[in-house]
């Protein structure tokens, strides 16, 4: 009896040391993934310095936090003053996170700088068979503010919340293809800029045809192979009401060989027009919006083809190719 208490002991042991040296060798490799984000140009791929790396959790969870964290892409800086993202070891194609703000985004080109804060932000992704099972974002108290002269609010709501979830009956395993559906909801929001106050938002997307699995993103420039799979974006429904004025929209959009954007965006408002007069002059506001009937609602229909936007059958711009 001693004899196998003290067998049973060992081989626990040898499973704890055993486990011990493959964690601290998984946090070692998630580690040297992230630092190698780094050395990326910030051109052909985004950066990722953190100034601060942290991975913790053990034995059943790794904790990656990044502290005073900077990305460049191109001409865009995001300064990110805390990130963390957890996964338990059981479990590890669920991640959860969490962004601190405030959130500085500058561009040295056009000379933008914006700030985003909120009180309370929480993110969660499920991968299964290395497709996107559901991606959600919700964040409390959000402040979209331009700091470039000073502190100009620019938009602001009590509470957001974004999802992406995979459409399983759309996934084409053959193909390597698959589709996701988007949700974003907006509760009081607000915009001075427009008088908007105490709004609610909703959009309804569908996007089809795009790489489902997600360690090949990156591998193909997305936007051609996405036209090339004969990828489209249904807009389902674009609903915003605050109470005085109201817009509806839906569509559809896909991309030329050339990479023009084609398909329609059908608009149906109420109060708009009024609220963006000092920003779209006429006659573009009409042409946007539609011709006001009766009862003061503006119906029109957006149309996208031959690398040009037309109001019907009017001409409204030449578009540039997406890539």
């Amino acid at each position: 009896m001693k004899k196998r208490i003290i067998i049973l002991g060992g081989l626990i042991l040898l499973v704890v040391l055993g486990w011990t040296g493959a964690w601290f060798f998984i946090a070692g490799q998630l580690r040297q993934q992230i630092e190698l984000q780094a050395l990326a140009d910030g051109e052909t791929a985004p950066q990722l310095v953190c100034g601060e790396l942290a991975i913790g959790g053990f034995p059943f969870r790794f904790d990656v936090e990044c502290s005073t964290a900077s990305l460049v892409s191109g001409d865009l800086l995001v300064e990110i003053p805390y990130m963390r993202a957890s996964a338990m070891v059981y479990r590890p194609n669920h991640l959860l996170g969490a962004v601190t703000g405030p959130v500085m985004l500058s561009d040295a080109f056009t000379g933008m700088r914006h700030q985003l804060n909120w009180t309370e932000t929480e993110a969660s992704l499920r991968i299964e068979d290395w497709r996107i099972a559901r991606l959600s974002i919700v964040a409390d108290d959000i402040a979209w503010t331009d700091t470039l002269f000073g502190d100009t609010l620019i938009a602001s709501a009590d509470h957001i919340e974004a999802h992406l979830l995979d459409m399983p009956e759309q996934h084409d395993a053959e193909a390597g293809r698959a589709a996701l559906a988007g949700y974003l909801r907006a509760e009081a929001l607000s915009a001075p800029g427009i008088d908007l106050t105490g709004a609610n938002a909703e959009i309804e997307l569908e996007a089809t045809a795009l790489p489902d699995d997600i360690r090949n993103w990156g591998a193909a420039p997305i936007l051609p192979d996405w036209q090339q799979a004969g990828g489209k974006l249904r807009i389902v429904a674009i609903r915003a009401n605050d109470g005085s004025a109201d817009l509806n929209a839906s569509g559809e959009l896909a991309l030329d060989s050339e990479g023009f954007p084609t398909g329609s965006i059908s608009i149906d408002s109420l109060g708009v027009a009024e609220r963006i007069g000092p920003y779209l002059e006429e006659p573009w506001r009409t042409l946007v919006l539609g011709v006001p009937s009766e009862d003061g609602r503006h119906s029109n229909q957006l149309n996208f083809a031959g690398g040009g936007l037309s109001s019907g059958l009017v001409p409204i711009a030449a578009l540039a190719p997406l890539f």
